[in-house]
């Protein structure tokens, strides 16, 4: 069979422009079915991570936007002493807009001692020292870096906060690389707020074994004879609560990654359909030099997956560069989905491609191998 592969890629290229059209069109439609699945996947890691389902966040009761939920931060000190509480983290969190955005900026201010300790980010730009000394200092994840081109030493500033890059982090935890970090007495005394002794939530790690159900009872037990009533939740439950509409638009565009495998399906069967129908003579004669209808058909089938594969490497690797540099992340009130490329997500666009592929080959290749050699001819 390998012998045929200079003839299955002349037969390719016989119609170039034909065959550029039909790999471009599948390009296209498997860049979104990647972009579909980065979004799915983003969400995945957001809700049901480690991270997602080893935390709680402490959150007003009937609160929604992080601009209106406002805890007493000593409230850490009654949350540290319920048994199966390993540490807790005050966090103020301020954000440019409570509604779906692109290009949500998100601020959480927290104890610098507490960040080191309970976030595993690594900076790979500036360093922990100014961060540390500095008031209005900030760490900056890569991904807003890139989208807003920060760097350590530069000045950023949106709406009444302005702050200075003190560094620029990455984090196993994607959705951490669309945070801007400072200290939490900064968000505290920003412009025009006076929010001392204030946050918005409150993180609580487990111990390890602890069961989070009953130790988000307790807290909010606990916290019932306070000034302010809590709502307490695993983190992945808050999180995809906070971002109920949006989980809900994500849901449909899954069948968005469904309709591009059937757009690729079509132009690929298509242009296989023209290529048989333009060379049934050409087939005829080879049945009659001794090609076999099954040889045949593995002709006219490889061709197919040729120029679907082909597709699909090109929009995958588009798709991945964009995914990567461009940084890209949807949030609401606070709480953001990071696009990120994969090896799985990658991985399985080139199957699909591949699978499509076989699939828009087979009635194609199955008319030819099984078309009358004389009616052919004649024809």
């Amino acid at each position: 069979m390998f012998r045929f592969i200079p003839y299955i890629l002349k037969s390719l290229l016989r119609h170039r422009m034909r065959s550029l059209l039909t790999v471009s069109g599948s390009a296209v439609a498997i860049f979104v079915f990647c972009f579909v699945g980065s979004i799915q996947e983003g969400l995945e890691r957001l809700t049901n991570g480690d991270d997602a389902q080893q935390s709680l966040i402490v959150f007003q009761e009937n609160r929604f936007c992080p601009t209106t939920s406002r805890l007493p931060e000593d409230y850490s000190r009654t949350i540290n002493d319920i048994p199966g509480v390993k540490d807790v983290v005050p966090m103020q969190v301020w954000t440019n807009n409570c509604r779906a955005s692109l290009d949500i900026v998100v601020f959480n201010g927290a104890p610098p001692e507490k960040l080191k300790s309970t976030r595993d980010l690594k900076l790979v730009a500036g360093d922990w020292g100014t961060f540390e000394k500095q008031h209005d200092a900030a760490l900056v994840g890569r991904n807003i870096a890139q989208r807003r081109g920060l760097k350590p030493g530069s000045s950023f500033t949106i709406g009444d906060i302005t702050v200075n890059v003190a560094g620029v982090f990455t984090s196993p935890v994607a959705a951490e690389e669309n945070l801007i970090y400072t200290n939490l007495e900064f968000l505290q005394y920003r412009q025009d707020v006076d929010s001392a002794g204030l946050v918005t939530l409150h993180e609580v790690y487990l111990t390890e074994g602890a069961d989070p159900e009953s130790v988000s009872r307790s807290i909010d037990e606990a916290l019932r004879t306070g000034p302010v009533p809590t709502t307490t939740r695993r983190k992945g439950a808050f999180q995809a609560s906070t971002l109920a509409d949006l989980v809900d638009l994500i849901g449909f565009a899954h069948y968005l990654g469904y309709a591009c495998v059937g757009l690729v399906l079509s132009i690929v069967a298509t242009t296989t359909v023209m290529s048989v129908q333009d060379r049934i003579v050409e087939h005829a004669i080879l049945q009659v030099m001794g090609v076999r209808p099954g040889r045949l058909f593995r002709f006219i089938l490889s061709e197919s997956t040729v120029l679907c594969f082909l597709g699909g490497l090109l929009g995958t690797g588009v798709a991945m560069g964009v995914l990567y540099w461009s940084g890209l992340a949807i949030g609401a009130e606070g709480v953001t989905i990071a696009f990120r490329p994969s090896l799985p997500l990658a991985l399985s666009a080139i199957v699909v491609s591949i699978l499509v592929g076989l699939a828009a080959g087979i009635i194609p290749a199955f008319k030819a191998s099984r078309a009358s050699i004389v009616m052919a001819l004649q024809e």
